[in-house]
């Protein structure tokens, strides 16, 4: 029996090593991706990349920028990275050209349900129509009245922490703003965390965690599923964030139920379409695209988003503006030409023609990213054409937002806060919106980008415009990128500034 056990063991590895061989053989001179350059290392397996991003915590990112001698490279068996910002919008093609997920990326999701997780070009096409006119510019003249009444609140809380000589982390502050918003915008009902006592905000630190799981999501997709089935009460006695994300869900559950609810949908007509589970239960679609945990799922997918890159982007405009007196004060004066009094509210088209304050919202998305992680499009169709490279159909390819917005070519001194470059752009006839990718490009772009610029406009101006701030003990190392975690995350600790309000102008 025992002779048997070494026999059966003896094959077992001996087969394993013999398919591992095999296979190392097709991937360096078979595959078809065998002729674009690379680490022979990262094309014969992933445990290439693996190393860098769960070994080394999210320091894959800036390997592969080391790798780009050449403008493509091959970062594992089967997927390209192109350094090229030109090129981006090639890979992130608009509808008419068919772009699909990468089904191995999806893995860091924790369902294919909601519409950022869809693989297919199509099927994308169909959950997208549900809910783009929501956020389309006009449908946002609503949101624009909730924004106003979120910050005037906010503005109260830094009456409130100048008069107790309080410090402020900004990123939470900002995340119980972008929160209350868009809960309110896209489920009807607000979350209330700019009403906690102190902004310990515990949501922000549950989609920080979810997003620094996405590259052990990535390679263990089982993961995310599992942990949806530990109690919410033993998650906390394990201190797992992941507790206040299915607090949040449960929340989002009721929203949803209550649209699906056939007779309230009949007898109460005029409530149709006041958030985005109305507007899908009300669809004409199959009836699987509007089920309860689908409805669950696209919602959570929205707030989530929804919140960390507008946070992130007013967190980093207001370091720079707080850092830089004499940017902060060249944006109020331009202000001051709309907002001539405490209690002006200026709309956002009306903020959207004053090209200083433009420039500096566009710089904060700039060095705040949005996502740094990639993001890979696959062509099942087309052939791409790359300099003298044929990328086959079905190849996963990827170009991070960090090299779009860190490219020297595109932008000078790449790690400067400079709102001037936008303007100087427009005086020259040049169009750099294009190479500003925080929401993505094309078919699949971010789709609450209209929400997002409405939230940048409308609370930027009003606090730069009411409230001075000075940092507390907070460095520019603090914001800027040194490891991937899915968002951009600093070397060392977590993205944080501090600061303390000094003045807040009064209401006459």
């Amino acid at each position: 029996m025992d002779e048997f056990t070494v026999s059966a063991g003896s094959l077992c590895l001996f087969s394993l090593l013999v398919g591992f061989s095999v296979q190392t053989v097709y991937r360096l001179f078979f595959h078809p991706l065998r002729k674009f350059p690379g680490p022979k290392l990262a094309a014969i397996s992933h445990l290439y990349e693996f190393y860098y991003d769960v070994i080394c915590n999210g320091s894959y990112l800036f390997k592969v920028e080391q790798l780009h001698q050449k403008y493509v490279v091959r970062i594992n068996p089967r997927e390209l990275h192109i350094n090229d910002p030109y090129y981006y919008e090639q890979i992130y093609a608009g509808s008419s050209r068919v772009r699909e997920k990468d089904p191995r990326f999806i893995g860091v999701f924790t369902t294919p349900l909601p519409m950022v997780a869809t693989v297919g070009h199509e099927h994308h096409r169909v959950r997208r129509g549900l809910l783009s006119s929501y956020f389309s510019r006009r449908a946002l003249k609503k949101a624009e009245s909730i924004i106003d009444q979120k910050v005037d609140r906010l503005i109260v809380r830094f009456r409130s922490a100048f008069e107790d000589h309080a410090v402020l982390p900004l990123q939470r502050v900002f995340a119980a703003l972008a929160a209350d918003i868009v809960s309110e915008y896209c489920y009807g009902a607000s979350q209330g965390y700019l009403e906690q006592k102190v902004f310990q905000n515990q949501m922000i630190d549950a989609v920080n965690y979810v997003m620094s799981m996405c590259h052990i999501n990535k390679f263990f997709p089982v993961l995310p599923k599992l942990l949806r089935c530990v109690p919410i009460g033993l998650m906390e006695k394990l201190g797992l964030q992941m507790a206040d994300v299915i607090g949040v869900r449960n929340l989002i559950r009721r929203q949803a139920a209550k649209s699906l609810d056939k007779d309230w949908l009949s007898h109460d007509s005029d409530t149709l379409s006041k958030n985005v589970f109305d507007a899908i239960a009300a669809a004409d679609v199959a009836p699987q695209e509007k089920t309860l945990r689908r409805l669950e799922e696209e919602g959570a997918a929205l707030f989530g988003a929804g919140i960390e890159t507008t946070a992130r982007a007013l967190t980093v405009a207001m370091f720079h503006l707080t850092n830089d007196e004499t940017m902060r004060c060249k944006l109020r004066a331009e202000l001051n030409q709309v907002m001539p009094t405490p209690t002006s509210r200026p709309t956002w088209a009306e903020l959207e023609q004053l090209p200083y304050l433009t420039g500096v919202i566009n710089e904060s998305l700039r060095l705040s990213y949005g996502l740094v992680a990639r993001s890979p499009r696959v062509s099942p169709i087309e052939s791409l054409a790359y300099g003298e490279y044929v990328i086959p159909p079905g190849t996963p390819v990827s170009q991070s937002a960090y090299f779009v917005h860190m490219n020297p070519q595109v932008f000078p001194e790449p790690q400067s806060f400079n709102p001037e470059r936008w303007i100087k752009a427009v005086e020259n006839g040049q169009y750099l919106n294009r190479f500003l990718v925080a929401f993505s490009k094309g078919s699949r772009q971010c789709l609450g980008l209209n929400l997002a610029y409405a939230e940048l406009y409308l609370t930027l101006a009003r606090i730069v415009r009411l409230v001075d701030m000075k940092l507390v003990g907070t460095t520019i190392e603090k914001i800027q990128v040194g490891r991937d975690l899915g968002h951009p995350a600093p070397k060392d600790g977590s993205f944080e500034v501090k600061a303390e309000i000094v003045g807040v102008t009064t209401y006459p």
